[in-house]
């Protein structure tokens, strides 16, 4: 049976890869709802690049819709200058066929929670949407089977501020309250990601399936590695959110450690820490299996063996 999943996103250029990645995967995911929130670029952009993605994908039967225009408690802040002013830049933009659903993602995460059992949750940019249903509704947890985020860093530090991953720099109160929620919890964090880079060559790769699908991507990707390439010197940009997607697939791929993360929620020097005791040389409880290691040309293997299902 496929695991039932509903995946919050930003989009974003790497969430976009993220939401092909899991469409292309229907044997093992079941996708109840794409949920949106404020992030990379603001709510209005996010929500209809998700049902971009699903147009592309010949999904117009994904139900997306939107939610938290603003983190928990901070003001926002967003990445346009390494997504571009649309948030996925790199390929066309156009008004999408699949329809935005009138129901606040908010509340579809708390009837969803409420009517199914065992499901997974997949955050990939910050995560409001899914610690305001928290904080509604703390019951629905029981129904909650695992939750697999994109977020944070440890030996990497950080990408949008010397201490603080963007996706928990932007609502950290948020990602306090997910780690915290007692249901297991994967992180993927800079010390995969920055692994795995969308080089010229990988891109080429994708580029060379011809499909839509690939398209889009590999447009995406020469886009988005043109910021961190420049930044840290690389051959290729950190394809973030996509890990998630792919320890569901394929967790042979990742190695994790059990441990404790904390989320700094209180200093403006260092808010957004992810503070993550690996070596365990605290009491703290573990709340976490913190990715530290990936198979790089693993991944993008699976990568391009989903994207190739698009032109079947």
């Amino acid at each position: 049976m496929p695991r039932k999943v509903i995946i919050d996103c930003d989009p974003g250029q790497d969430d976009a890869v993220a939401l092909f990645l899991a469409m292309a995967s229907p044997g093992e995911l079941d996708i109840l709802g794409v949920t949106t929130v404020a992030g990379n670029v603001p709510l209005a952009l996010t929500q209809r690049n998700a049902r971009m993605m699903c147009d592309i994908a010949g999904r117009r039967d994904m139900r997306v819709f939107a939610g938290c225009e603003r983190p928990l408690r901070r003001d926002p802040i967003t990445a346009e200058y390494i997504h571009g002013a649309t948030g996925i830049d790199g390929v066309d933009v156009f008004e999408p066929e699949t329809p935005l659903q009138e129901q606040h993602a908010v509340d579809f995460i708390v009837d969803t929670l409420r009517n199914e059992v065992s499901v997974t949750l997949i955050p990939t940019g910050p995560m409001t949407n899914f610690a305001a249903a928290i904080e509604r509704e703390p019951s629905i947890l029981e129904s909650v089977e695992q939750i697999v985020s994109m977020g944070g860093a440890m030996r990497e530090g950080g990408n949008r501020s010397p201490s603080a991953e963007f996706n928990i720099l932007a609502d950290p109160h948020a990602a306090e309250i997910v780690y915290d929620c007692g249901r297991p919890v994967t992180a993927m964090g800079l010390d995969v990601t920055h692994r795995v880079l969308s080089t010229r060559e990988r891109v080429a790769r994708i580029r060379e399936l011809g499909n839509d699908v690939a398209m889009a991507t590999a447009g995406m990707l020469s886009f988005f590695h043109r910021y961190d390439t420049k930044k840290y010197g690389s051959e290729g940009a950190p394809l973030h959110d996509p890990c998630t997607v792919a320890w569901l697939l394929e967790p042979g791929l990742f190695e994790t450690r059990r441990c404790n993360v904390s989320v700094e929620t209180e200093s403006e020097l260092t808010i957004g820490h992810t503070a993550v005791d690996f070596w365990h040389v605290t009491d703290r409880p573990h709340n976490v299996d913190w990715a530290y290691t990936v198979d790089a040309d693993g991944f993008y293997d699976l990568l391009v063996e989903r994207v190739a299902r698009f032109g079947d």
